[in-house]
């Protein structure tokens, strides 16, 4: 798929962290309760930390208790690009910017959590920046 930001790797590799690059660019995973956001209760909105795309808001993010922020729906469906992963021996969701096709996370239905849509985009905090509401 073509996107509306495509970098070559040596320029993803000198604009992102290591860690930021293996999240975003690699599809690694940040260990579980370590991220900047797993408990911001902080109203804004959570931007692609590789293109800054809009991604999330506070108003979506709830509480899963799983290590990761969660939030039950996109800022816009068009805002991410959900694409079958089936590695580790599972089939999953993988959660990926629209803009620039970097790693987010995954997204997981029916899990029972009390939310609108019933579904949990499990994203990793490295892989955003959150913007504070101003006022």
């Amino acid at each position: 798929m073509a996107y509306d930001v495509e970098k070559p790797d040596e320029q993803w590799r000198a604009e992102l962290s290591p860690g930021e690059y293996a999240v975003l660019r690699k599809a690694a995973t940040e260990p579980a309760f370590t991220g900047e956001y797993t408990d911001t209760k902080t109203r804004g909105v959570y931007s692609c930390r590789a293109c800054g795309a809009d991604l999330f808001t506070s108003e979506t993010k709830f509480e899963s208790h799983c290590g990761w922020p969660s939030f039950f729906d996109p800022k816009d469906t068009d805002a991410v690009e959900l694409i079958e992963d089936r590695s580790h021996g599972m089939v999953r969701t993988e959660v990926r910017c629209a803009r620039c096709g970097s790693h987010l996370g995954h997204v997981f239905a029916g899990e029972g959590y009390p939310t609108p849509t019933d579904q949990r985009y499990c994203i990793n905090s490295i892989a955003l920046r959150l913007a504070p509401e101003q006022g």
